[in-house]
């Protein structure tokens, strides 16, 4: 019975998305596959519903972004964005410095403790988040809907900005021209869901993004062009992504923490504005077009800002090189940072 229940919840969770999907794709939104499924969620799992999301429904989408974002690093790409590294370091510093000013706004309003406050501020992935805050008595369920709300604030909100700023147009890159081949495409995601489970044994963070993401550049750089990943398959991506996000949003938050809840509104429109900032800053020093310096630092997921770049044809490789590493910089410092900010600065 409880699984004949639960098939039904994940039914009732693709429906939504599918049908929000198709409504936002006629309505030509940016991103609608993205977007339409997270606020149709969000709404209804807001309203009481009680749905749930595929099993391994987020690693498949998240294998077959990775997958598809590979095709675009080709040798010469992958050398000149490389010459970018040293930006992409300093924007994870100044990611975590703008995540921890957020923090502050989130500990003075909602009067939470400085940890659930600083991690749930922090652009690592809310899973990645969640649990190094519990290692210093963060509250994890508050921190992962922390994230997630950020999340449906940065997928609804930069991809409209950005499309109607009139930043977006032709690709800075295109992947490789290779047309549709069923066995070639088969072999690529044979070969994600392959890596991305054996990263994921490993304990490497993200896996399924990022291990099918590394291998696809590994091969496309050495000239090895094996399929395309067609549209479709990238729009199922997109709603797996989405359904998987948004049955984190729980009615009982706003009823249990509607405080919390409060305190994430000023706390991401800061989180926005300072992103914006490190944005122009590093267009301004680093010479790259403003439309993908703004991708790279708003402060969402791989996955979710890496389709985006992809859906609206700006610098797909330099958006996602530059949220890897803004990941590994928040990943590897945000601990030690927070101890810094918690002695001088966070109470």
């Amino acid at each position: 019975m409880e699984r004949h229940r639960r098939t039904l919840r994940v039914l009732g969770a693709l429906g939504i998305c599918l049908a929000a999907g198709s409504l936002f794709a006629w309505l030509k939104t940016p991103i609608p596959w993205m977007i339409g499924p997270l606020l149709a969620m969000a709404i209804v799992q807001f309203a009481g519903a009680s749905l749930a999301a595929p099993p391994f429904g987020r690693e498949a989408g998240q294998t077959i972004v990775g997958v598809s974002l590979g095709l675009y690093f080709t040798a010469p790409v992958v050398h000149e964005v490389s010459t970018y590294g040293l930006w992409f370091v300093a924007l994870g510093i100044l990611a975590i410095t703008a995540g921890g000013l957020s923090s502050l706004v989130i500990a003075r309003v909602a009067k939470v403790d400085p940890a659930t406050a600083w991690f749930s501020s922090m652009p690592g992935g809310a899973a990645e988040m969640a649990v190094m805050g519990e290692r210093h008595g963060a509250l994890p369920d508050r921190v992962a809907l922390a994230n997630a709300i950020r999340m449906l604030f940065v997928v609804t909100l930069v991809p409209a900005f950005i499309t109607y700023a009139g930043f977006a147009g032709a690709a800075d890159y295109t992947p490789i021209t290779t047309p549709f081949d069923a066995g070639g495409f088969a072999i690529l995601l044979a070969m994600g869901f392959g890596v991305g489970f054996a990263g994921k044994k490993a304990k490497i963070p993200n896996a399924y993004m990022l291990a099918p993401l590394l291998v696809t550049i590994g091969l496309t750089a050495a000239g090895v062009s094996l399929s395309s990943v067609p549209t479709p398959v990238t729009n199922i991506a997109q709603l797996l992504l989405a359904c998987s996000l948004g049955v984190q949003f729980q009615r009982s938050f706003l009823r249990e923490a509607p405080r919390f809840v409060a305190a994430l509104v000023p706390a991401g429109a800061l989180m926005l504005v300072l992103c914006v900032l490190i944005a122009l800053g590093l267009s301004w020093g680093s010479g790259a077009y403003i439309g993908a310096t703004l991708l790279a630092a708003a402060p969402g997921g791989i996955a979710e800002m890496s389709i985006t770049a992809k859906v609206l044809k700006i610098g797909v490789p330099f958006v996602t090189a530059a949220h890897v590493c803004r990941y590994l910089v928040v990943i590897l410092f945000s601990q030690t940072l927070f101890k810094l900010f918690r002695k001088h600065g966070l109470k």
